[in-house]
């Protein structure tokens, strides 16, 4: 059995400076579950712009991540966080200081079509966001590999990518469902990724809508952190194993440890308890290498490409399961064209 990496591990790749940056993100991934836990009302994914269907949606993944527990007058009422006091990344307007424009700038349009070529058993390309805030980010990654333009929609987008994207802060799920303009392609669902019951209920009982057990692309967006900081090494290195487990593609951008230490600083500052975990967390330092390491050898996957790294220093890591490796290769030209680029940069053994 495989057993979590500790300490610091040798850099896979250069590091430039670690830039600062907080995020908007939280959970979502886990093993192929056909049942459901008694309890639980599994949610009917099966609307096409119906309104009504994702309030009803809506009010399933909240009433499940929250136990059931009905809102008072004041919890209704929209909160309003001091400057950094957001404990799990869950800041209101994430997308006004790193605008998704930075990470589509490293990715290829066609990146999407090219990792899963056209076939009537493959669409649509299913893909899971983890920590998906209000939704800037999915949208914007929605029209980046459909190639929409503002304002443009596609009736057949959403047979060809859907996404299911979650997040743990209901209030921005609540926002993201309210002005996501493709409503037949994106998915949006308040989830705790670290509460095993719930997630295999809502993610089983998506996949299962489609005829699948896996997502074919996963995207963890400057999340890791967070999951690290509230859940500690052991947390850290579960969440990743059930990411690869769930995922046949996986884009992840880590935070760097700079950001680790920004987060600490301003709860400080705010007179917040600092993280439970923070002074005791055995992996650190170079995090992108961490994470590669985590999941090329302890959960099975291949590191494919950088995409190279925002303007704030976090690279875009790419990584497929072994699976996806011996069924599916990944098309030279995308290669050659990411070497012309200069945009990515491949490990092999």
């Amino acid at each position: 059995m495989a057993t979590m990496p500790r300490g610091n591990a040798t850099s896979l790749f250069p590091r430039s400076p670690q830039g600062g940056r907080f995020y908007t993100q939280s959970l979502c991934r886990s093993a192929q579950a056909r049942g459901s836990p008694s309890g639980l009302q599994v949610p009917d994914f099966r609307f096409r712009g119906d309104s009504e269907a994702r309030l009803r949606l809506m009010a399933a993944s909240t009433e499940q991540a929250t136990g059931g527990v009905e809102k008072t007058a004041a919890e209704e009422k929209p909160r309003v966080l001091e400057p950094g006091a957001a404990p799990f990344g869950n800041f209101p307007h994430y997308s006004r200081f790193h605008p998704p424009e930075q990470r589509l700038r490293l990715l290829p349009p066609e990146l999407l079509r090219r990792l899963f070529p056209q076939s009537p058993d493959t669409r649509p390309i299913l893909g899971l966001d983890v920590g998906c805030n209000s939704g800037d980010l999915s949208v914007a990654l929605y029209k980046h590999f459909l190639s929409l333009h503002d304002g443009e929609t596609c009736l057949d987008a959403s047979r060809e990518l859907h996404l299911l994207c979650c997040d743990i802060d209901p209030v921005l799920v609540e926002r993201a469902e309210k002005e996501c303009p493709f409503p037949d392609g994106l998915t949006f669902i308040t989830l705790d990724f670290m509460n095993q019951r719930t997630r295999k209920v809502l993610l089983s009982s998506f996949l299962s809508q489609f005829g699948r057990s896996v997502f074919d692309i996963g995207f963890c967006m400057s999340v890791t952190m967070w999951i690290h900081l509230n859940h500690g090494d052991q947390g850290l290195w579960e969440f990743l194993a059930h990411l690869s487990s769930l995922c046949r593609y996986l884009l992840v951008e880590p935070q760097p440890w700079k950001c680790y230490r920004a987060a600490a600083r301003r709860l400080r500052k705010l007179g917040l308890h600092d993280f439970d975990h923070f002074r005791s967390l055995a992996i650190r330092g170079d995090m992108a290498s961490q994470i590669v390491q985590i999941l090329t050898q302890d959960h099975g996957m291949e590191l494919v490409c950088c995409f190279g790294n925002t303007n704030w220093d976090r690279s875009l890591l790419l990584f497929r399961t072994k699976q996806a490796t011996e069924t599916h290769a990944i098309p030279e030209s995308l290669i050659e064209e990411g070497k012309e680029r200069n945009r990515i940069r491949f490990w092999r053994e």
